[in-house]
């Protein structure tokens, strides 16, 4: 049986290049820095969580909820084939069993504070915004696209941020967590306009503060899915 199964839907992607050093530290074991086109990028992703199971259980009032999360990119040789993952910096919802079980299962680091979102469209556009409050300051970021979704360019940048299917979390030098994201191809939507709120020296330390002064590689929106997270593997030195 599945850990988690949800829908991950509207998922909106602010994406910057990064110094690859920034992110050494946060490297889990047995992983390696995955690049597109010899950039190292870093994103800040909001979306909603929908319909939301654990261990096939609806948990009242944690089936729906938002979450903001800042992501990097890395691959980890396997079977003579990469697995391409995400590493969390920090994920931000709003419920503390969320938060509670994600801490101390897998090792993540998520922070339980007050969200909001909005969804608004009309015959030709829709905006998505997702809000938390950090230190009594609103965040947010909000995206405006059109309306209908289109397939996703296979080679394409956008194909690279939304297509990988693995989670790893650092444990120490020596260890690490790993878990399988399951889902089908996503569809996208242009992009109109963007804005972004988002003190991220605040939200994510010092080492994130260049962030605050960078305009985006690129912003997307995903229609998002059905997705299904998978029972952890423990990945260990063998010295």
């Amino acid at each position: 049986m599945s850990f988690l199964k949800a829908e991950w839907r509207k998922l909106a992607f602010i994406n910057y290049e990064i110094q690859p050093d920034l992110l050494e530290a946060f490297l889990p074991y047995g992983t390696e820095l995955d690049f597109y086109d010899e950039k190292c990028y870093i994103s800040l992703v909001g979306f909603r969580f929908l319909n939301t199971r654990l261990l096939g259980v609806k948990i009242p009032f944690h089936i729906n909820f938002e979450e903001v999360n800042l992501r990097f990119y890395v691959k980890r040789w396997k079977n003579n084939a990469w697995h391409r993952g995400v590493v969390f910096i920090k994920e931000i919802v709003p419920k503390p069993a969320i938060t509670f079980v994600a801490n101390n299962f897998y090792n993540e680091k998520y922070e339980t504070l007050s969200m909001q979102h909005q969804w608004l469209e009309d015959e030709n556009s829709r905006e998505v915004e997702y809000r938390w409050k950090k230190n009594k300051k609103w965040q947010y970021l909000k995206v405006k696209a059109e309306k209908a979704a289109t397939p996703i360019v296979t080679g394409s940048e956008a194909e690279y941020i939304t297509e990988h299917y693995w989670g790893y979390a650092k444990v120490n030098n020596q260890c690490s967590n790993e878990y399988e994201v399951k889902h089908p191809k996503w569809l996208q939507y242009h992009i109109l306009d963007y804005d972004l709120a988002v003190d991220f020296t605040l939200n994510y330390g010092p080492i994130f503060k260049f962030l605050n002064n960078c305009s985006p590689t690129s912003v997307l929106l995903a229609e998002g899915s059905e997705v299904s997270i998978e029972n952890k593997a423990i990945l260990k030195s063998s010295s």
